[in-house]
């Protein structure tokens, strides 16, 4: 329904009253002229401390030019990010999922103060995108999500490398596979650049999941930070959101139930990351759509992975894009029957329509046809039990064991499971538990990214399971259960796990168990309590006391 393109800003600006505003307004180079046409925000996440967003000023320039020219006024702000490469393994690592709602918080404050007309919010590191459509999606006004591009990969002894090879190469140089000055040449060129993690890790596949939602343009997301087709791309959502205002067309009208099967089927059929579970949960929750943690599974079972990615395939994201990008797969999965085609995006077309357009590149095998999948189910798996009533997930790309049962080796902390690793006393065949790591006991959720990557470097990767309260990140894999929940911090049964007791993985089965009697299980919660929080004050200790739990997709109310 056509709204008034002034529908909120002329509340802020218009009328003798107004003045004052006004004034301020000028003070910062907007004339009178300006204020007459319709408000849009440009919000982006641009910080100097990282990669992920640090081509967002120069993008943001090509999106308010495109306001202009669309006969809007651009309105540009910012919020925080923080790079859970840099802070992964460390006390800040802590503030990563935190800062989610922060971005979410910081976005509908700006909104609601400045009572703009529409929004486009541009997006890179992982929590910024779900943390974009939260914000947006509580607005309620026109807009878009715009994804500012993967990073490119780097080069090391002629093959493709990325921050994944980095954490491993940890392992291998703990293990002795890998010298001071080896690790230094790589850790000197996994990262050429602009632009977030470079493959089907977490922002990757938040990226691709709300392309599928239809909140961000089809095929915006595919070009990389550096690539010249970003800031085009960047000048089109500019002038699509003022078509979007024109049109009255609200984050709810695109974000249907239907539309979040389908980023669901999107994130499945690439492999992508288990933070999708996460994230989802959360975005579904801002537009009142009913999503469960089991609705993962059910559709994950159905979907093929036909994304030859990393870290459990062999490309990176701009592979991904020279090869036809994300129409080019939901060109696939449309034929397939495996997404809703008739979902609106914010273009005012349909899926079916996007992925009409769909090129795809001669001979290549990035994306394969769904009759030669590299695995008949998706990537998605959630397993239940008695260590995880609620729920946990874990990400299945296709050469992990599907059974595993061995005895757990206990730790409170990412970092002493970490030293165990690094000082070789984790052996083939253990399960490595890493507990009151979760939303409320960390607080925050830590990836555990450190540990399974040491793992890998180590050759542990394929003998040793693990399962935490914690997260995992994008370029995680290997046999590991993460956001296991009821958490140990509220008096999960995680927290009843011994050094030493036999802990069973059956995927096939969706069982995570504890090889304990139902009597002892119960005497081992009865005589649980609670650890002193570990932090009194401050946003840490703020956000501990109001997040949800991590099957309810670790939303703060």
């Amino acid at each position: 329904m056509p709204l008034d393109p002034r529908h909120q800003s002329h509340k802020l600006v218009d009328g003798p009253d107004r003045a004052p505003a006004r004034a301020m307004l000028k003070s910062v180079g907007f004339d009178s002229e300006a204020l007459k046409r319709p408000l849009v925000m440009v919000a982006h996440s641009w910080i100097g401390t990282m990669p992920c967003n640090f081509n967002q000023r120069e993008l943001a320039a090509e999106v308010m030019q495109g306001i202009r020219d669309a006969g809007g006024t651009p309105m540009e702000v910012n919020t925080v990010s923080i790079s859970d490469g840099i802070a992964m393994g460390t006390e800040g690592m802590k503030a990563s999922l935190i800062s989610r709602e922060i971005v979410a918080d910081s976005i509908e404050l700006c909104g609601r103060g400045y009572l703009f007309d529409a929004a486009v919010v541009i997006v890179g590191c992982d929590k910024t995108i779900p943390g974009g459509v939260m914000g947006l999606s509580r607005l309620g006004i026109p807009g878009l999500v715009f994804y500012s591009g993967s990073i490119a990969p780097g080069n090391y002894e002629g093959r493709d490398v990325t921050i994944q090879d980095v954490f491993e190469g940890v392992g291998r140089h703990a293990a002795g596979d890998m010298t001071d000055e080896q690790l230094t040449a790589l850790e000197d060129v996994a990262c050429p650049g602009a632009g977030a993690c470079g493959a089907q890790y977490t922002a990757n596949t938040m990226a691709t999941a709300i392309e599928f939602l239809g909140i961000s343009p089809m095929g915006s997301g595919s070009a990389g930070a550096t690539d010249p087709r970003k800031n085009n791309a960047g000048y089109e959502a500019g002038t699509l959101v003022m078509d979007i205002l024109s049109r009255g067309q609200l984050p709810g009208d695109v974000m249907t139930r239907e539309a979040f099967e389908n980023a669901i089927v999107c994130v499945a059929s690439t492999g992508g990351s288990t933070n999708a579970v996460l994230h989802l949960l959360a975005m579904a929750r801002e537009v009142g759509i009913s999503l469960s943690i089991d609705d993962f599974d059910s559709i994950s079972e159905r979907t093929p992975i036909i994304g030859d990615l990393r870290p459990g395939g062999r490309y990176v994201a701009l592979d991904m894009d020279r090869a036809g990008g994300t129409r080019l797969l939901a060109k696939r999965l449309l034929e397939g029957g495996k997404i809703h085609g008739s979902q609106l995006t914010v273009t005012g077309r349909t899926i079916a329509e996007e992925a009409g357009e769909a090129t795809e590149t001669s001979g290549q095998d990035v994306i394969l046809p769904l009759e030669e999948p590299l695995k008949e189910t998706g990537g998605l798996v959630i397993l239940k039990g008695n260590l995880a009533p609620e729920g946990c997930v874990i990400k299945v790309a296709g050469h992990e064991i599907m059974k595993h049962r061995g005895p757990a080796r206990v730790f409170d902390r990412e970092e002493d499971a970490f030293a165990a690793v690094s000082e070789r006393r984790i052996s083939p065949g253990d399960v490595v538990v890493i507990r009151y790591e979760g939303p409320k006991g960390g607080p925050g959720m830590r990836e555990m990214l450190g540990v399974t990557a040491a793992l890998v470097g180590e050759g542990l990767g394929d003998s040793v399971a693990l399962l935490t309260d914690g997260r995992f990140s994008g370029a995680t894999h290997g046999l590991m259960a993460g956001h296991v929940a009821p958490e140990a911090a509220v008096g999960g049964p995680i927290a009843t796990i011994k050094e030493g007791d036999l802990i069973s993985f059956d995927i096939e089965n969706r069982r995570l168990d504890i090889e304990i009697n139902d009597e002892e299980l119960q005497l081992r919660l009865a005589s649980w309590s609670a650890p002193t929080p570990r932090y009194e004050r401050g946003v840490f200790s703020k956000y501990a006391a109001t997040v949800s739990s991590a099957s309810q997709g670790a939303v703060t109310s």
